[in-house]
């Protein structure tokens, strides 16, 4: 099947050099992109058809990318709303594999992809895999999870369009993945960063330093990680550790990736996904630096085309670093985590920021909302570094609950336990134990 976007720039194959192409260059290509990306959708999903048709406006009123913002959002309804396969853009014939989510807040999502779609992922995961600090001949133990997640699969793939060797050891079994790493001896491992807190955590008990391993990199996604868990997943292993970004509904891990030689966010690949930031309210475009929700276009998908998918992620857009595309600041939050409690706004994330302050503290931790008399109530579990006294624990405690009142402007219940379960995939933050009125 010959590619619907086989356009590259006049100085660069599809993927050489690419990565620093001058600005003109990437806005000429993704504008030539989008286009034929709005065609297939229009001509191809009855859904856009719609959509596109209710708000009257037609590919051909597409001539810049500003002009994005006249066509429609797609959100997960609308993906969910056409269970399973109405999204798609190919027949069946065309398509070689389908991912879907969990499904564990209703219907679950299905992804799509040509053979065409199965190359491009695996060569931007190898693409972020390189910006990671990743070469060819590495060993990748990939602790995402296989199955219909796209983490695992993904990231497979990518590893071995680098040239490196993939170990699909896939999620939990923690003893045997630390078996692998002690066996095997990678070097480097791809997980959720709180699943390898969790590694971590078991070599100790077992009497093995984590830093003493034959592990030279991490690449962790798939959930928001702040600072202070890269410094304890570097400090701890002795590793580089650097995040990846990714959506299942986008392509899965790989649309994004930090470079280890800045670490100071994540250079979006924009040559096949462009990028908007609107406020998350009005849901109106706001200029580069500014903080809003994440709305991303993929350029080049031929099974799934999907437009103006609205990722819930708060970031911004900054300028680029180690490569010319531009950067997302770090994704700590996302909008539809939004705590609302007495009036005051909050995220996960801000109480993350403070738990890491706290040698005593780990960044594990669930926020569980819940209904005291006619108030809501927020209790906020966190797990203990290791081998801390009760004394320790407590102050900690305290401590904690004066900064979320000082800092934040509300007053929590805090406990700290000596393990907090957030789940081996992604970690569960907010636990929402309100009765449904």
């Amino acid at each position: 099947m010959t590619s619907l976007y086989d356009i590259t720039s006049a100085h660069h194959g599809p993927e050489t050099g690419i990565e620093f192409a001058s600005r003109d260059e990437i806005t000429a290509l993704q504008t030539a992109r989008a286009k034929n990306t709005l065609r297939h959708a229009y001509y191809n999903v009855p859904h856009y058809r719609r959509e596109f048709d209710a708000k009257g406006v037609h590919p051909d009123d597409f001539r810049e990318l500003s002009d994005l913002a006249l066509f429609p959002f797609t959100d997960k309804n609308d993906l969910r709303a056409e269970y399973p396969f109405g999204m798609f853009a190919v027949g069946r014939n065309q398509l070689v594999r389908v991912h879907a989510s969990s499904g564990t807040t209703g219907l679950p999502t299905v992804v799509g992809y040509t053979r065409g779609d199965i190359e491009t992922w695996a060569d931007l995961v190898a693409r972020s895999l390189r910006a990671g600090g990743v070469r060819p001949g590495d060993k990748v133990q990939v602790a995402f999870g296989y199955g219909l997640f796209t983490g695992g699969l993904g990231a497979h793939y990518g590893v071995e369009k680098l040239g490196a060797t993939a170990i699909p050891t896939s999620g939990g079994m923690t003893e045997r993945q630390i078996q692998i790493i002690q066996d095997f001896k990678p070097d480097a491992i791809m997980a959720t960063p709180s699943y390898m807190l969790n590694v971590v955590d078991q070599m100790r008990k077992e009497g093995i330093d984590p830093a003493s391993t034959s592990l030279t990199h991490g690449i962790f996604g798939a959930e928001p990680w702040s600072e202070g868990m890269r410094r304890e997943l570097e400090e701890g292993l002795g590793i580089e550790a650097t995040d990846i970004y990714g959506l299942s509904e986008i392509m899965g891990p790989g649309v994004a990736q930090e470079c280890v030689e800045t670490k100071d966010g994540l250079t979006l690949w924009e040559d096949h996904f462009y990028p908007e930031i609107v406020n998350p309210e009005t849901l109106e475009p706001v200029p580069d630096g500014e903080f809003g929700e994440l709305i991303i276009t993929p350029l080049t998908k031929e099974a799934f085309p999907v437009i103006r998918y609205r990722t819930h992620d708060l970031t911004r857009l900054l300028p680029g670093t180690a490569r010319s595309m531009r950067r997302l600041q770090r994704i700590s939050a996302r909008n539809d985590d939004m705590i609302i409690l007495r009036g005051v706004n909050c995220f996960p994330s801000q109480f993350e920021e403070l738990i890491t302050e706290d040698p005593n503290l780990r960044p594990r931790y669930q926020c569980v909302l819940e209904r005291k008399g006619r108030m809501d109530a927020l209790r906020l579990l966190v797990e203990s570094s290791l081998d801390r006294t009760e004394d320790e624990r407590e102050q900690s405690r305290q401590h904690l609950i004066r900064q979320i009142k000082n800092r934040i402007g509300i007053s929590v219940i805090v406990e700290v336990h000596e393990h907090v379960d957030c789940g081996e995939g992604k970690a569960k933050r907010l636990v929402d134990n309100r009765p449904k009125d």
